[in-house]
């Protein structure tokens, strides 16, 4: 594989309802917009085809690891805008028959799969009316996921797991980090670009997050703020609210600079 010493990526900010035909069609409108504005990676947020009222209604579309529907569409649109598309989340078979697991599927710019990564950490939470619990339909994940692209190693996250620095340790050395999220306003306001300049800076690394981001149909409101980091942990580009594309480079000699400079990945005396 060519690596290339820039790479421009994007992040899809979307506010998917409970209509998975209506939410795909929206997820191509943002794939083309990227590719159109010459991306060469765009990433889906979390659940970007389905965010119901109805929890057990992902259950309900969850596809074979083998391949669906909502994978289809991936690798077609991949393949037809030649760009690689990160799935953000999507439902697949779970070892329980009522569960799922929450999972990323990446595919390059031919439409071949490189790539999956199911959800290590389920999110709970509990203030006033605020109740979220994914453990009651979602089964968790079990491994750390990276894979090669023309940045060099990418590392592959979901929502939740942004809490768990461990986890971004376990990736080993990665030139870029991608989180696609659905983050709730309330911990979203209080904790998400905290957390994500906090992985960029201890790891060095870019870090592209997608997001959910506005009131969705059911009346959950979800933090939006899809964004690009730099290694030094700049903020390079930002959407705070609703639908759209943030786009901006991963500039490997920016990579090599930061860590020239302050050697913190050579200096961990704990792993």
């Amino acid at each position: 594989m060519t690596m290339n010493p820039v790479w421009p990526v994007a992040a899809a900010q979307m506010i998917s309802g409970p209509d998975v035909e209506a939410n795909l069609k929206e997820a191509e409108r943002l794939i083309a917009e990227a590719a159109d504005q010459g991306a060469r990676l765009v990433a889906l947020p979390e659940y970007f085809p389905l965010i119901s009222p109805d929890e057990s209604a992902k259950v309900r579309i969850r596809e074979l690891r083998t391949g669906g529907p909502i994978q289809n569409f991936l690798a077609d649109a991949a393949r037809r805008h030649r760009i690689w598309v990160v799935g953000g989340s999507l439902p697949l078979e779970a070892e329980a028959a009522d569960k799922v697991r929450n999972t990323t599927v990446i595919f390059d710019d031919q439409g071949r799969r490189v790539a999956s990564y199911d959800k290590l950490h389920l999110f709970g939470f509990v203030k006033g009316n605020e109740r979220y619990d994914e453990s009651a339909t979602i089964e968790a994940g079990n491994e750390v996921v990276t894979f090669e692209a023309p940045c060099g190693r990418v590392g592959v996250s979901i929502c939740y797991d942004l809490r768990f620095p461990e986890l971004f340790r376990a990736m080993g050395e990665v030139n870029l980090i991608i989180l696609t999220a659905a983050f709730t306003y309330t911990t979203g306001r209080a904790h998400w670009e905290t957390l994500l300049r906090a992985r960029a800076i201890e790891n060095q690394c870019y870090v592209l997050a997608s997001a959910q981001g506005g009131v969705h149909p059911s009346g959950r409101r979800t933090w939006g703020h899809s964004m690009l980091i730099d290694p030094w942990g700049d903020v390079l580009s930002c959407l705070p609210e609703g639908p759209g594309v943030v786009k901006g480079n991963v500039d490997r000699n920016r990579i090599a600079e930061v860590r020239a400079s302050l050697p913190a990945l050579e200096h961990r005396r704990v792993k």
